[in-house]
């Protein structure tokens, strides 16, 4: 259940939620790693985050609304989804990304995911929103013969890589 933001103001109620680093962080990889489940999280992590911090996360997360997370018999592990509300946080992820590369020096293999949405526009997030929405809500994208973005960017991150 979410709770209440300290006041009215529409910032503070989105940083109560977002203002983390740790979370965006973790909606970053699952949203560009589709990295679903908590060892993928973990283990996957470029930064390096902890156990305990990564599931204080992703039950926030949970709770507030941005993830679901499917029922796990035991034994099995756990598969976290964005819903719709986890999905429309790509935009600020894009803007978030946009900043960092005009203030900010970094990794190239790492800039390259952001250079491309930033040069892409807002039809490249607006159609990475639809493939999100196709893989963790099961709606089928507008377009399905267009090119799924996510491999435009993994193509990219690839190709940084491999320079």
């Amino acid at each position: 259940m979410p709770i209440a933001p300290r006041s009215g103001c529409a910032i503070n109620a989105a940083v109560e939620v977002l203002g983390d680093p740790w979370t965006m962080l973790v909606l970053r990889d699952i949203m560009f790693g589709n990295r679903r489940h908590f060892r993928e999280l973990l283990t996957g992590s470029e930064e390096g985050i902890a156990s305990n911090i990564l599931s204080n996360r992703l039950k926030r997360l949970t709770e507030q609304g941005l993830l679901s997370r499917a029922t796990a018999r035991r034994g099995q592990r756990a598969l976290y989804s964005l819903t719709e509300a986890g999905i429309e946080v790509l935009p600020i992820m894009v803007a978030l990304g946009n900043w960092g590369l005009d203030h900010r020096d970094g990794d190239g293999r790492l800039r390259v995911r952001a250079e491309l949405l930033r040069d892409g526009g807002p039809a490249l997030v607006e159609a990475m929103m639809d493939e999100l929405r196709e893989i963790h809500l099961g709606v089928p994208r507008p377009f399905p013969d267009a090119p799924r973005p996510s491999e435009q960017l993994q193509e990219a991150y690839a190709a940084a890589v491999s320079e």
